[in-house]
């Protein structure tokens, strides 16, 4: 197997307020805003074109978020997906796919060809039990289990023709993907693509370009990972930050990767989770808007 390319990227950091956990960068092609959350703060965090923050506290543990056709944010708490006033930071429950089940939040999401809010959830049982599973949320709130038996969902990205989705575990560190009919949602039987080392980096949040590439955060190693389709790793991205949690394609061409982070303070690393970014020659797959 040929050896993978090790890249030092020229990037830089663009948001100044510290992040706990750092998770879910959307880009919104309407403002030229990036959104974020922060997981355990609890927050919603938009960064402004002109560099300007603002801040909107949630009152539990927030997953990810979504963009909407009419300009809300839908945002995946650990309470269910709720809808947000973007002015105001009012929400309001849209539903509650994982209903309040022990040891268990929503974790990545991300909204799909065929119109859908994608959700995954995260095993907060400790030891994990493999009590996490994916879900499918409708425009009209109801929503479907599509997976189970996970222990962090993660990693959902599609490919640029629909056809393909992929899917990470974090916990249990292996990446797959799935035919997918961009129509009706349908998923194919799961690939195994590929199975990840400690030193690859635990594979968290993805995003896919137009090439056909799926970039994979290597959280606790500090590596952005750009993997084939058929999941070998071509390039390794070394960052300037020890957690990278999650990519987005951004800017006007989505030539601009922005990456989020995690705090870290664990022996010679003490570091806080940030946002960070810089350019590459492949765009990347635009995100369609949830349609609500």
């Amino acid at each position: 197997m040929p050896q993978a390319d090790i890249i030092h990227p020229a990037a830089r950091r663009v948001l100044d307020q510290p992040l706990h956990v750092g998770e879910s960068p959307t880009w919104d092609d309407r403002t030229g805003d990036l959104w974020l959350v922060d997981i355990l703060a609890p927050a919603v965090l938009r960064l402004h074109a002109d560099g300007e923050v603002s801040r909107f506290p949630m009152p539990a543990l927030t997953g990810c978020l979504a963009l909407c056709e009419s300009g809300r944010i839908a945002v995946a708490l650990q309470t269910g997906v709720h809808l947000m006033d973007p002015q105001t930071g009012h929400l309001e429950l849209f539903c509650d796919p994982d209903s309040g089940r022990a040891d268990s939040r929503l974790n990545d999401g991300k909204v799909g060809p065929d119109g859908h809010f994608w959700v995954g959830t995260r095993d907060e049982a400790i030891p994990q039990t493999r009590n996490g599973r994916l879900y499918r949320v409708a425009p009209d709130g109801t929503f479907s289990q599509v997976l189970d038996g996970l222990k962090t969902s993660n990693g959902l990205a599609w490919s640029a023709d629909g056809r393909t989705l992929f899917h990470s575990d974090s916990s249990q560190q292996f990446l797959q993907s799935f035919d997918f009919d961009p129509q009706t949602g349908a998923l194919g039987p799961a690939r195994r693509l590929k199975d990840f080392t400690n030193a690859e980096g635990r594979p968290d949040g993805a995003a896919t370009d137009m090439a056909g590439f799926y970039w994979s955060a290597g959280v606790l190693d500090g590596k952005l990972n750009r993997i084939s389709p058929d999941g070998e790793i071509v390039e390794v991205y070394q960052l300037p930050v020890n957690g990278p949690t999650m990519p987005c394609f951004g800017g006007d061409d989505l030539k601009t990767l922005f990456i989020t982070s995690l705090r870290r303070k664990e022996g010679t690393v003490d570091e806080e989770g940030t946002v960070i970014a810089f350019e590459v020659e492949v765009p990347g797959v635009p995100v369609p808007r949830f349609p609500v």
